[in-house]
């Protein structure tokens, strides 16, 4: 898979790291696979006819050659990855692989006058391609959409060489950490990247919030730094949050993430669509029953109804996480993130539904539900649970029907999940059934043949019947 790294503006800082012994000396015999000149030297293993320095001033011939304006940053890195339980590739498959800069724009199959640009591979199973953003005629390169169209061809190699697929390009895969942040949590002994604990907890301020203040306030009793954007008429477009203690810059400003860099659909607009009125307190029993009811109708939707009725699904699954009794809590949890892809159906921006409804008030059941029934009896737990399984499988079949094989997975692992979550209580853990109702595909749709932030103090919550004055922080 490939993946844009950061640009910059030294070529040859970028070099010593790629030809050099890494961070913790993981790199081991790094060389060159491809390059824009077939017959280039290699620095690590012909030092004598090329070294570092002399490859650095090579790419960078071409900026320095520009009459304009240069770019600020104009080293372009990509790296590209294979899947853990992919096979070995060789180097001439990788060389072969790296041509993908075809795709990007970087140097198109037979341009002498494109960019110059190099593969390195340092470990068996991803390589680093660098290039310099100007061409060898004295223009820019043109590389808008470029990692959009590199995932393009890298489907071919994976078809050709039997490799794990990636994840369609719709919009619905969960946004990773990038190695610099995974690092950093590794530096500071945290068990997961501040990215993944504010996906967590913004989801669930989502799930639960009824409206802008709301919504924005569960994010600040979090725990959260919140930054709101403001167009010029002071109407609310846009928000920031980020993790106390995550700070970069040598410590001199605070890390934010927008709604929509965390998830695609924790942007502003996209958490609006959630927001629905408060409903009567309900206990789970009361929960349990409209998880079942709201199940039977995803089984007839179509592909623009079952949007809205995963969307909410997945909702359901990241409040129950939170409130869910200790013994359970981590199963529920890894099923609600494990199902958030499959609350993304791809392309669809209706969130109507005949589901929706009843899995929404079973969202704000189990908020407003009294501390006992959340404790619950194992039986209360149990049959909860059972309902939970009966709609992500509900919710599988469905994208399955409309050919969404990354969101059905999904779908299908999260049902594990809380199959094993109910083995905990002390019961059997409910077995997978056939389903036998029918569901309707769209024709010409579909695809071809964080629990509470760690070490914040969380502040009591107001009674939502009184709304509390505003904040910021």
């Amino acid at each position: 898979m490939p993946k844009k790294a950061e640009s910059g503006s030294t070529t040859i800082d970028l070099l010593d790291y790629l030809f050099g012994p890494g961070e913790r000396d993981e790199h081991v015999d790094p060389h060159l696979v491809a390059g824009w000149d077939p017959d280039l030297p290699c620095p690590a293993r012909t030092p004598a006819r090329m070294t570092l320095a002399d490859l650095a001033l090579l790419l960078d011939a071409p900026v320095e050659a520009l009459r304009g304006p240069k770019p600020e940053e104009h080293v372009w890195h990509i790296s590209v990855r294979n899947h853990a339980d992919d096979r070995m590739l060789s180097d001439a498959e990788w060389s072969e692989a790296a041509a993908m800069v075809h795709a990007a724009g970087i140097a198109e199959h037979g341009d002498e006058q494109a960019c110059r640009w190099i593969a390195v591979r340092h470990a068996p199973d991803h390589i680093h391609i660098l290039a310099t953003l100007a061409r060898q005629d004295g223009r820019h390169p043109r590389v808008r959409g470029d990692i959009l169209s590199m995932h393009t061809a890298a489907r071919g190699f994976e078809a050709r060489w039997g490799l794990t697929p990636m994840s369609p390009l719709d919009r619905t895969a969960r946004r990773r950490p990038v190695t610099g942040e995974a690092e950093k949590a590794a530096r500071r002994g945290l068990t997961e990247t501040a990215r993944e604990s504010l996906q967590r907890t913004v989801r669930q301020a989502a799930a639960l919030g009824h409206g802008d203040t709301d919504f924005l306030d569960r994010l600040r009793d979090a725990g959260l730094r919140v930054r709101e954007r403001r167009d010029d008429d002071g109407a609310l477009v846009g928000y920031s949050v980020a993790l106390p203690g995550d700070r970069a810059d040598g410590g001199t400003r605070p890390v934010w993430f927008a709604g929509s860099t965390l998830a695609y659909d924790l942007s502003l607009p996209r958490v609006r669509e959630r927001f629905t009125p408060l409903v009567t307190p309900a206990d789970w029993a009361l929960a349990e029953h409209w998880i079942r009811e709201a199940s039977v109708p995803l089984g007839r939707a179509g592909q623009g109804e079952g949007a809205g009725d995963v969307a909410a699904l997945g909702d359901l699954l990241a409040v129950a996480a939170v409130h869910a009794p200790a013994l359970v809590r981590d199963r529920v949890q890894a099923a609600a993130d494990a199902f958030e892809q499959a609350a993304r159906a791809p392309g669809a921006r209706c969130l109507e539904g005949r589901a929706r409804a009843g899995w929404r008030a079973s969202t704000r059941a189990l908020e407003q539900a009294p501390r006992a029934a959340r404790g619950g009896g194992a039986a209360v737990v149990l049959t909860l649970l059972i309902a939970l399984v009966e709609a992500v499988e509900a919710a599988a079949d469905w994208h399955r029907a409309q050919a969404f094989r990354a969101q059905a997975k999904a779908a299908s692992e999260a049902a594990v999940l809380l199959r094993e979550a109910a083995g905990l209580t002390g019961a059997p853990p409910p077995a997978a059934k056939p389903r036998t109702g029918r569901v309707v595909r769209t024709a010409g749709r579909g695809l071809s043949p964080i629990g509470p932030v760690t070490g914040v103090p969380v502040r009591p919550r107001p009674d939502p019947g009184r709304p509390g004055p505003s904040r910021t922080r």
